[in-house]
């Protein structure tokens, strides 16, 4: 059921079994596990159903480092950012679970294994189902295309399948509003996570809302899902017991900030004929009702010989370039001449030159790059000095790249260039001349990972391999700040398999507990 918190009595107490801070992707799909179960849950949300700028306010922070948004890229209400995704969804590859040498403080506590039973009902659940993120073959025969293999060993052939996007509230509300064990409460901002002495467990959760109510939700167990940011400031702020804040006992919550870092603009494809791709290199197809693209990823041999960070490319956004006509590209002069320069090379097709297009030249296709980032205990989320409308401090971001991730960002360009080329399809330009501009001309892909990393040493993470906070003995954090490294996926479809495995993991310990 729904519960409004604004509409309870003052000082009002809930008891239940599970405490799940969050009603965002991690946090719903935690709760629908609960679903049916003997277990009382009350799943926690910060806004209401509908966006409410008050709410999001809250958000507002301080941006110290690479310029970064902190209210645009995230939404407080139910459903969380599911209501503004874009729906990219692909597994992270074997290789970012391993302890690379090359790469500072990489490595799980677990490999891919340990996810791969979880992937599929992830899938079902952001609705990409059947997903077929590897198989070549597939793609070929549903869409009548050929899809031609990476030829210089440098990539590998990829496949993102896009969610419709899946709204999270909208798409699982009712189910949760009709479970019988599950209360839904809604406008209910939890400002401390209540601990006994030394921090050792948490008591109850100390929940405000904007009209001015203290209300308290008292659980066995609890869970933190509030986002990779606001989870770390949701501990830190929670300094009642350790000065440091909650887990804080090693200084570790809020560093190791990691995003994806995205080049959208680095360069373009120019290719003489369109129609010599497969659509799934420069566009979506529908199949089986679903959309998907191809994704161009460096290959394993290629990233531990040259000892880079993972990536991932696509194309799109096409357009002709015609004669005596303007472009709105900045460097079109110098694209036109490099296409009537390499027209004899790129495969033009069969046959005399389309009477109907006399003035035509060729196509552009505009290119994305997305990047793993080097995990960074410099890269941080602190609390600011300032303060919002509860009286709390505001989250202060400090993002920060290395030179480790420039020079992994520049040279996958420069590879992927090369395979557009080795494949005959094309020529890219690479529109980087000043490398010196790093980071500006980077973005972020509103993708916040890390800040609680996962570790069984809790000198080196804020929780333990079952996303357990270290020396708390009934808390536990979902979603993306649990991750160690970010790869170059997104992280949605992986974070909603965690909850998934922390789901099991929950109801183990549960019932272990009541028996």
């Amino acid at each position: 059921m729904y519960i409004d918190a604004r509409s309870l009595p003052d000082r009002h107490r809930l008891d239940v079994d599970l405490a799940i801070i969050g009603g965002g992707p991690a946090g719903i799909t935690l709760a629908r596990a609960f679903a049916g179960t003997r277990y009382r849950v009350c799943l926690i949300e910060a806004g209401g159903l509908q966006f409410d700028q008050a709410t999001q306010a809250l958000y507002a922070g301080e941006s110290v480092g690479i310029e970064y948004s902190l209210t645009g890229n995230r939404l407080r209400y139910f459903g969380g950012s599911s209501n503004h995704w874009g729906g990219y969804c692909r597994p992270l590859d074997p290789i970012d679970f391993e302890a690379r040498d090359w790469v500072p403080h990489s490595g799980w506590p677990f490999a891919i294994d340990e996810l791969q039973p979880y992937y599929p009902t992830a899938t079902q659940i952001v609705e990409v189902a059947p997903a077929r993120f590897d198989d070549p073959g597939y793609w070929a025969e549903r869409t009548g295309e050929s899809q031609p293999l990476p030829v210089t060993g440098r990539m590998q052939l990829r496949y993102v399948q896009f969610s419709p996007p899946t709204a999270f509230g909208r798409r699982y509300g009712d189910e949760l509003k009709q479970a019988g064990n599950i209360d839904v409460l809604l406008n209910a901002n939890v400002t401390d996570i209540a601990s006994t002495e030394g921090g050792r467990a948490v008591t109850h959760l100390a929940i405000r809302t904007l009209n001015g109510l203290s209300h308290s939700v008292h659980a066995r167990q609890y869970v933190l899902a509030t986002g990779g940011l606001e989870n770390a400031r949701t501990l830190l702020l929670s300094n009642r017991s350790i000065p440091a804040g909650l887990g804080n006992q090693h200084g570790l919550v809020g560093r190791y900030f990691m995003e994806h870092p995205h080049l959208p603009a680095f360069g373009e494809i120019v290719v003489a004929a369109l129609q010599n791709l497969p659509t799934t290199f420069y566009g979506r197809v529908k199949v089986d009702g679903r959309h998907a693209t191809a994704a161009f990823n460096p290959s394993d041999r290629f990233l531990r010989e040259r000892r880079l960070l993972n990536a991932t490319f696509s194309a799109g956004d096409a357009g002709v370039y015609r004669v005596g006509e303007s472009s709105n590209l900045p460097a079109a002069p110098q694209h036109i001449d490099m296409l009537r320069a390499a027209r004899p090379f790129l495969g033009s097709g069969e046959g005399p030159p389309d009477p109907r297009q006399p003035d035509l030249l060729g196509h552009w296709l505009g290119l994305g790059c997305a990047c793993e980032q080097v995990p960074n205990p410099d890269s941080r989320v602190s609390l600011s000095s300032e303060r919002d409308v509860l009286g709390l401090p505001r989250i202060r971001l400090d993002w920060r790249l290395t030179e480790q991730d420039r020079r992994s960002v520049f040279e996958h360009m420069r590879s992927f260039a090369m395979e557009f080329g080795a494949l005959g399809f094309g020529r890219l330009r690479l529109d980087i001349e000043d490398e010196a501009n790093w980071p500006a001309l980077v973005a972020g892909g509103s993708h916040h990972m890390g800040t609680t990393r996962m570790h069984d040493d809790p000198r080196k993470g804020v929780v333990d391999r079952n996303c357990r906070v270290h020396g708390v003995a009934n808390l536990h954090v979902a979603g993306s700040s649990v991750f160690p490294t970010s790869g170059a996926a997104n992280p949605t479809l992986t974070l909603v398999a965690l909850a998934l495995r922390l789901a099991d993991h929950l109801r183990e310990r549960m019932g272990a507990d009541s028996d």
